[in-house]
């Protein structure tokens, strides 16, 4: 069994659960041993490197020098977010460049004890790792239940394939490695040339008439070539087509259905795994119509009992801001590009 550093980000415990509870028995099965490095921290995602550079790298510095410290005949690690990955490749190979960047980073790591040298462990994407150091022929022994039939959508996002720090991708712009992951599970893969194009981010949040646009734009694709389900390497952007599916619907008046999941579902499906164990059903547009090609069902979901202390979800403003607080009767729009449903 081989063994790798695993830094898991903060969405496996959230929004990418499904990932997580997928991925975990899915590496066991094809031999990957995963040793989570402890007291890891939050990378930043992209906000904290848009507002101060040297505290940012430090934050995302400190996740290497754990995983150098803490490898243990480990050579390798492993992160399963594209946006994790990025960060982590990207500073490693800013520290690389001994041109000062190194020394600040390790100025502020040393005040925790801390230390790292550029180029002491490898850094993979799960999806990299499972295909040039897996190996497809090891998938392939695995499937017990080809996705024969199913036609699938590889949307790899703009992240993990750029910019490509360490070298691990076919392409950046069109990369196959999921398109061949896909193949080897016996799945008909559509050829979907968006494979890269932004999900938005965090533009639903900031910008959700461009965030709206851009989920159209993937998903109004794939259903034009008859895709099944769409199948993500990312969290984030598993978690803008799937929970923001119903806005994009309202803003723009369209009936997109379109079901993502994250690819290590789809692997445990071909292993014979059951849903429930792969994180099936808690998806929001539901799966179950395009995992019933292959003779699979999405287990029913459990209501969950209301948290009275839990904190209301936030619904993005568009254009206009509420008169009189959130609790404002009259929705105030600008003389143009009013939003829909306003008052003049």
């Amino acid at each position: 069994m081989s063994k790798y550093l695993y830094y898991p980000g903060c969405s496996m415990e959230g929004s990418g659960k499904a990932y997580h509870n997928s991925l975990m028995p899915v590496c066991e099965k094809i031999g990957l041993e995963l040793q989570e490095i402890d007291d890891w921290n939050c990378c930043g995602a992209t906000e904290y490197l848009g507002i101060n550079k040297i505290p940012a790298y430090a934050l995302i510095g400190r996740n290497l020098a754990l995983a150098e410290a803490q490898s243990n005949g480990a050579q390798d690690i492993v992160a399963p977010c594209s946006a994790c990955y990025l960060n982590l490749t990207k500073i490693d190979s800013y520290m690389a460049k001994k041109n000062g960047v190194d020394e600040l980073i390790n100025d502020a790591l040393s005040a925790g004890g801390l230390s790292y040298e550029p180029g002491q462990l490898g850094i993979h994407h799960l999806l990299d790792l499972i295909v040039y150091e897996i190996g497809l022929d090891t998938v392939k022994e695995k499937v017990v239940r080809p996705l024969t039939g199913l036609r699938v959508a590889p949307y790899i996002g703009c992240m993990a394939p750029r910019y490509d720090y360490a070298k691990r991708w076919s392409d950046s712009e069109h990369p196959l490695e999921l398109d061949w992951l896909l193949g080897a599970l016996g799945a008909e893969v559509v050829d979907y040339p968006l494979k890269t194009h932004c999900c938005g981010g965090h533009m639903p949040q900031i910008g959700p008439d461009t965030a709206y646009e851009l989920i159209h734009r993937l998903v109004d694709y794939a259903e034009e070539v008859k895709t099944d389900i769409m199948v993500a390497v990312c969290p984030m952007c598993q978690m803008n087509i799937d929970a923001y599916q119903n806005e994009t619907n309202q803003h723009l008046g369209t009936k997109h259905k379109m079901p993502i999941v994250f690819f290590t579902q789809l692997m445990g499906l071909a292993f014979g795994m059951r849903e429930r164990d792969l994180g099936f059903g808690s998806e929001l547009v539901s799966a179950k119509e395009a995992i019933q090609k292959i003779g699979s069902e999405v287990p029913k979901k459990k209501r969950k009992k209301k948290d009275k202390f839990a904190l209301p979800m936030p619904h993005p403003l568009g254009n206009g801001i509420l008169k009189n607080g959130t609790n404002g009767k009259e929705l105030i729009l600008p003389t143009e590009g009013r939003a829909r449903g306003g008052r003049a």
